[in-house]
Parts: structure tokens; C-alpha cells; sequence
């Protein structure tokens, strides 16, 4: 015995009338506010970490490493 579109959606008024519309709708502004919490959370973790110095090794002479960040 499964659940028929009857139960569903009765299940479905029996809900309404426990909780209300105003309670459903803030419940769901939450769970949004939620998924995009963590899409953002997700998001600023998967950005690798830059070092501002980048150093160059191909262009170094006497073993000098030399700043490319730097002009000149």
C-alpha cells in the first residue's frame, strides 16, 4: 500500500492548518536563506590561495632569485 494523491493531499491541508501559511513561507525563507549560506561557504573555500610574490626561477643568475612582482 502506497500513498495514493488522495493522502498526499490531505497530508498536505492537515499541514496548513497545524502550522499556517505564515509559518510554511517564513520556514521555507529560511531553508533558502540556508542553501545559499552554504553555496557561498562552498564557494569561498574551492578559491586557491595566491602568494602576492611570485617568484620567477627561469630568470635568475647566480642562483639569485629575483621578484617579479616587482617592475623594473
Amino acid at each position: 500500500m502506497g500513498l495514493s494523491a488522495t493522502h498526499l493531499l490531505l497530508l498536505l491541508v492537515v499541514v496548513v492548518l497545524l502550522f499556517g501559511r505564515n509559518k510554511i513561507s517564513d520556514l521555507m525563507g529560511d531553508v533558502a536563506r540556508g542553501i545559499k549560506s552554504f553555496k557561498k561557504g562552498l564557494a569561498e573555500d574551492d578559491t586557491p590561495t595566491v602568494d602576492p610574490k611570485i617568484i620567477d626561477t627561469s630568470a635568475t643568475r647566480d642562483g639569485v632569485e629575483r621578484d617579479k612582482s616587482k617592475a623594473g
